[in-house]
């Protein structure tokens, strides 16, 4: 059971329990019912084949277009080598067509294991990873984890980043 939210981070959180703001920020809880990973039994992992690791950082500077549905980028990102990268799935409330998307790429990758681990992250003290990881666990059940040391632990442990580029968000188009 946590205390009382103190005066400083009232009214961060939505009544879901997700985090609306300040997202940079220590993260003093677990996403329950998603599961937190060390960093080393997360290393152990090949991405993309042992696991589905999916970065949630937002576009620094950038911009999606409405249309196409790709982001424009004006830094570029590095991530996890062989994760997929869904910017502003970890937003509270989160977009529509962006949770959509992250919810496709989770889907086909599970279409013929179903049972495969996904592991969301963003940055270290950073709550997006933490809500994406969380409301993931909802909708899709087990085997889904947060690493909490985000791209800069992952770095910080000698493996390896590898230059991303956002999956488009494909909106459908009413006839």
């Amino acid at each position: 059971m946590h205390a009382a939210p103190t005066p400083e981070v009232a009214g961060l959180f939505d009544v879901q329990g997700y985090r609306t703001g300040r997202y940079r920020a220590p993260v003093d809880r677990a996403p329950a019912p998603a599961r937190r990973i060390a960093l080393g039994d997360a290393a152990r992992l090949v991405p993309g084949r042992d696991a589905l690791f999916v970065d949630v950082l937002p576009v620094s500077a950038g911009w999606r277009d409405p249309d196409t549905g790709r982001w424009h980028l004006s830094e570029a990102h590095e991530t996890i080598a062989g994760a997929l990268w869904h910017p502003e799935a970890g937003r509270a409330p989160v977009e529509g067509a962006v949770w959509q998307a992250l919810l496709a790429s989770v889907d086909t990758a599970r279409a013929q294991r179903p049972a495969l681990p996904v592991v969301l992250f963003c940055r270290t003290d950073c709550w997006m990873g933490w809500n994406a990881a969380r409301r993931l666990a909802r909708e899709r059940g087990a085997s889904v984890y947060w690493l909490s040391e985000g791209i800069e632990g992952w770095h910080a442990h000698g493996l390896r980043l590898a230059p991303a580029t956002p999956v488009p968000v494909i909106i459908p188009q009413s006839n």
